[in-house]
């Protein structure tokens, strides 16, 4: 049930694997074991994707039940032995840790009493061994080597401006209709390096840049106050397009954006304090997704 679980949730045998720490042939067969055993089809399998059947989407909700129950009896009778306790150092990405994480926090700390969390934000990568850290939370690809990486999220590169903006210089309705805007660019932090714009399906066309900041947040803060057009992270501006603060233009050509992972030391994936912040992140992550929506996505 738990390796069913884990595949569903995913939506991925070898990301299940990955994170269960089993071969992909062992996730393989005992899924292919489960559905003997109860003679039905729980998963519905491509060479891009698994997909529930009715069945076996009835059959994760009852699992999942199941399964909380048993973490439940296990816990109490382990009692204070396991109980999750003890300093956690985490590191987040400014952003994510201001929109996300600090609103829940005081969930987490009241169910968690006993963790000392000493939570840290920034926008470098952090080496988990020099700088102490057990659990960071990072976007973009990670090539983990002593490390286990969890993708937690996906998001988009979404174009912006505010309201005021747009009525004055107009809404672009092509790509090549940047050239008549003033856009704002992103600068890497550590190198100076420009992040270029990039397009779903299309070839960016040559831009011109008005201005660029070193920090993501201080990029949405000059497309609010009415500076121009930014391309950034929907992570960053589903507030300010709810309140109506930003508009999104040109959401057709909405391209993929960061993944965002959970990463730790191998030796960590056990200890149940890393393993609850990793479940927490994850889950502010699908709650956000759930609620929040976002821009169309592309058909």
């Amino acid at each position: 049930m738990r390796v069913y679980a884990r595949v569903a949730r995913l939506g991925s045998f070898v990301r299940a694997a990955a994170d269960l720490d089993l071969s992909r042939a062992a996730v393989s067969e005992s899924v292919a074991a489960l559905e003997r055993h109860l003679g039905v089809r729980l998963l519905r399998r491509t060479t891009r994707r698994v997909s529930l059947t009715d069945e076996g989407a009835d059959f994760l909700e009852r699992c999942q039940r199941i399964l909380a129950e048993v973490e439940a009896a296990e816990q109490s009778v382990r009692g204070t032995r396991d109980r999750p306790q003890g300093l956690l150092r985490v590191d987040v990405p400014t952003a994510f840790g201001r929109h996300l994480v600090l609103p829940a926090l005081p969930d987490f700390m009241k169910r968690y009493p006993d963790i000392e969390l000493d939570l840290r934000m920034n926008d470098r990568t952090v080496d988990l061994i020099a700088d102490r850290v057990d659990l960071a939370v990072r976007m973009g690809s990670v090539r983990p080597q002593n490390y286990v990486a969890r993708r937690i999220a996906t998001t988009r590169r979404v174009i912006c401006g505010s309201p005021g903006y747009l009525a004055s210089a107009g809404r672009p309705e092509r790509l090549e209709d940047l050239a008549h805007h003033r856009l704002l660019a992103l600068t890497y932090g550590s190198t100076g390096q420009r992040v270029d714009w990039s397009f779903r399906g299309r070839r960016a066309p040559k831009l011109r840049y008005a201005a660029q900041f070193n920090l993501a947040e201080v990029q949405v803060g000059a497309a609010v106050a009415g500076a121009g057009l930014a391309q950034t992270i929907d992570l960053l501006v589903l507030e300010e397009i709810a309140r109506g603060r930003l508009v999104t233009v040109l959401d057709e050509f909405v391209a993929e954006g960061p993944p965002i992972s959970v990463v730790f030391a191998a030796a960590a994936r056990r200890e149940v304090k890393v393993k609850l912040f990793a479940d927490f992140a994850e889950g502010l992550m699908q709650r956000w997704r759930a609620t929040a929506g976002g821009p169309p996505r592309p058909a």
